[in-house]
């Protein structure tokens, strides 16, 4: 996997102003956090996003949005959007802030 610069900076366009956030170099893309959680990503391969378990069904009914896979395991609560999905501006948002949703709730890390 590698770093996709132009799906990282629309990540960092769409969370720039958030409280608590911070970007570091993981599953071999770029991962941005959120109170220490894990948010999203950014790899070649497309963008991951966390919807937490059991929240995520939504998101896979939808074109190019898919399981994200570590090896060949699902990883549960986590989804990649491929170019189709991220590169819709409106469902790029829509997943982010169910992501937000998602990991505000957890406790500060």
């Amino acid at each position: 996997m590698g770093r996709d610069a132009g799906l990282e900076e629309l990540l960092r366009e769409e969370l720039r102003e958030r409280p608590g956030l911070s970007e570091k170099a993981m599953f071999g893309g770029w991962a941005f956090l959120l109170n220490g959680h894990l948010l999203c990503g950014a790899r070649d391969d497309g963008m991951l996003i966390r919807l937490g378990k059991g929240n995520d069904t939504w998101a896979l009914e939808l074109p190019d949005i898919k399981p994200m896979l570590s090896g060949s395991r699902e990883i549960q609560g986590w989804v990649r959007a491929g170019p189709g999905a991220y590169g819709n501006d409106m469902l790029r948002k829509r997943l982010l802030l169910a992501a937000l949703d998602f990991v505000e709730g957890l406790p500060p890390k």
